[in-house]
């Protein structure tokens, strides 16, 4: 392998690199383009003549950042769900390709994504009505992070240019508590909702603590009335286009919850109305239908659930999710410790946990430091009388 630099105009030069091929032992040319100094281009060749060898040499490719996210798309299709596949689709289109699409993708340099960000935070909206939220650019540093990787493993960048933005260039999120509503106004909503359809939704997103899509997904034969449990083991999703899949629990992790016993008498309940409405209609259901259904007995779609709700849940400035949010700070504020909260929610390490309701633990602190301070106090009595 040899190098050379040859001057083109003042300020830009050609590095070529000379290299016999293995199989034909022709000799082959790589021209790059160069622009600084003679003796930058030197450093420049000297350093690719070094990856050559190292085996981490790169192609020159005129490629940009949206012809390659065509390809990644294509190829992480068959490997995330529909719903994931489509809402990476949407972060690298919409929102980083305007930003970053037309650069060549072996030229991408950490700087220009640092300030790819910046401008999504100011005026990154498709409407022209200002800045995208941290979070949003939070999640296009994501897919464009995982992105990246895989070029660098297609050997089509020699570093992945988004691993190299240090930490304060990258997006912030600033964690909001998450709104909850306590025991009494819970109890108000499902007064309210108990002669709809949507109750039993209520019940098991504010007793229970289920996922939408864990809602729409849950079947009779998950559900053992005898014993008071609920097992989530699928749930629903439905992409922009419609399409309504079940797919198996988040994290591919089912979980088995204990049902409180009001949980277990309105389901009870609900079984015998739901099995009546649907002989009516001349079918007899078994452990295989859906808990909850439409009044024909199809299963109801995720987003007709969120829709229906939200309108029901607004008087009271809440949404299906926020139910769940609910069931964690009840549990917590009862003192259940923050490892059963992780199960029956779902989560897939109490950290997650920890991290989304630290707020709602100052309780249990002052429990911890009165059991402190109890154990303590009775051992320094117990001293003061023996010394005396």
């Amino acid at each position: 392998m040899k190098g050379s630099i040859r001057e083109r105009s003042p300020g830009h030069f050609a590095i070529i690199l000379d290299q016999r091929d293995p199989a034909t032992g022709k000799r082959k040319r790589k021209w790059h383009s160069f622009a600084g100094t003679k003796r930058q281009a030197q450093i420049e060749c000297a350093r690719l003549i070094s990856e050559t060898h190292g085996g981490s040499y790169v192609e020159p490719s005129k490629i940009t950042v949206l012809q390659f996210f065509d390809r990644w798309l294509r190829h992480i299709k068959p490997n995330v769900s529909p719903r994931t596949h489509e809402r990476y689709e949407q972060i690298a289109v919409k929102n980083i390709a305007p930003l970053i699409g037309a650069k060549l993708l072996l030229k991408l340099k950490p700087i220009e994504i640092s300030e790819a960000y910046s401008t999504a935070l100011e005026s990154g909206r498709r409407d022209g009505k200002g800045g995208l939220s941290p979070r949003t650019v939070h999640h296009m540093h994501r897919v464009l992070f995982s992105a990246l990787d895989q070029a660098e493993r297609w050997k089509m960048v020699a570093r992945n240019p988004a691993a190299l933005l240090e930490k304060r260039d990258r997006p912030k999120i600033e964690r909001k508590s998450v709104a909850t509503i306590d025991a009494s106004t819970t109890a108000a909503v499902m007064d309210a909702a108990r002669e709809r359809r949507l109750f039993i939704p209520l019940v098991l997103g504010a007793l229970c603590g289920l996922r939408r899509g864990e809602i729409t997904a849950l079947r009779w034969r998950s559900i053992d009335l005898d014993n008071g449990q609920l097992a989530v083991v699928a749930s629903t999703e439905q992409t922009d286009a419609g399409a309504i899949r079940e797919k198996e629990a988040k994290s591919g992790h089912a979980r088995t919850i204990a049902l409180p016993s009001l949980a277990v008498e309105e389901l009870r309940r609900w079984r015998l109305a739901q099995a009546q409405e649907l002989l009516k209609l001349g079918v007899r259901p078994d452990d295989s239908w859906h808990v909850v259904t439409q009044v024909d007995g199809s299963p109801l779609r995720p987003r007709s659930l969120t829709h229906v709700m939200s309108d029901f849940l607004k008087e009271w400035g809440m949404t299906l999710h926020r139910l769940r949010h609910s069931h964690a700070s009840h549990m917590l504020a009862e003192n259940v410790h923050p490892k059963i909260v992780q199960e029956r929610l779902g989560h897939s390490s109490i950290a997650i946990t920890m991290d989304i309701y630290s707020h709602l633990m100052p309780n249990m602190q002052e429990g911890a430091a009165a059991a402190v301070d109890g154990v303590l106090r009775a051992a320094l009595n117990k001293r003061s009388k023996d010394v005396g």
